[in-house]
């Protein structure tokens, strides 16, 4: 009786250390779950984090590159408006010049007759003048018609020449002139130096300083001069030259309305 109940009471602790140790392994196994999922929510949470970090910066990246754009466009459209205003002050600048080439050929137009007319009047003023170097004039005056019948040279050029040569007879009206030549008088050619002070009046002396005459304006002829010029005019003439001091000498002159 007494083994037996020591046995149970071996057997009964037995069991109930098995049954301990049952209790303990059951308990184990949620602890293990709860740590489990607890390390994999933090590893999903590190995770999302990550995720969020990284948006985040595509996000700063991305704000960063929308200011660089921003930033562009402005410049681009100041750039863009300043590059307009050059385009339409160059459009207004190619409307005038094109205005200006549409209206050469109406300025042709009057160019063209008048500088036949302005030749024409500085052929009837040389003819009408005092005959002093009057082949070198009535030449120039061919030249300039030669020239206007030229299509070789331009219109510019033509007109140019044409002032040139007023502005030679303008400077004639100024000078003092000399010039060795052949005085046609009586049928007989003298060789003469002729003489003009200006367009006032133009005298012509004999190479042996013996005759003296001046041009009349109004009878288109020569008036032989008293011997008392002859002095004068060698004194004139001289001085034209460069071959004497300047000095004071008196002639006469056409009367007022014959030098008009």
């Amino acid at each position: 009786m007494s083994k037996v109940s020591n046995r149970t009471k071996i057997a009964t602790a037995l069991i109930g250390a098995l049954a301990l140790a049952g209790s303990n392994l059951v308990v184990a196994d949620p602890l293990s779950d709860v740590q489990k999922a607890d390390a994999k929510i933090h590893a999903d949470a590190a995770a999302s984090q990550k995720k969020v970090d990284k948006y985040y910066d595509q996000a700063q990246d991305m704000a960063f590159e929308y200011g660089q754009v921003a930033d562009t466009r402005e410049s681009t459209k100041s750039y863009n408006d300043y590059v307009a205003g050059l385009v339409a002050d160059q459009e207004a600048t190619m409307k005038l010049i094109q205005e200006d080439i549409n209206g050469v050929d109406k300025l042709r137009q009057g160019v063209v007759p008048l500088m036949f007319k302005m030749v024409d009047a500085l052929e009837q003023f040389v003819a009408l003048d005092l005959p002093f170097n009057k082949e070198t004039r009535e030449a120039r005056i061919k030249r300039l018609r030669e020239t206007l019948d030229t299509a070789n040279v331009t219109l510019a050029e033509k007109y140019r020449l044409i002032l040139d040569a007023y502005n030679i007879e303008r400077e004639y009206g100024s000078k003092l002139n000399v010039e060795t030549g052949k005085l046609q008088l009586d049928g007989k050619e003298i060789l003469v130096d002729f003489i003009n002070f200006g367009r006032v009046a133009y005298y012509a002396q004999s190479l042996d300083q013996k005759s003296a005459w001046m041009f009349n304006p109004e009878t288109k002829a020569w008036d032989k001069l008293e011997d008392s010029y002859l002095r004068n005019i060698t004194k004139a003439i001289r001085q034209a030259r460069g071959q004497g001091a300047p000095d004071m000498f008196a002639l006469p002159i056409p009367a007022a309305e014959a030098a008009q």
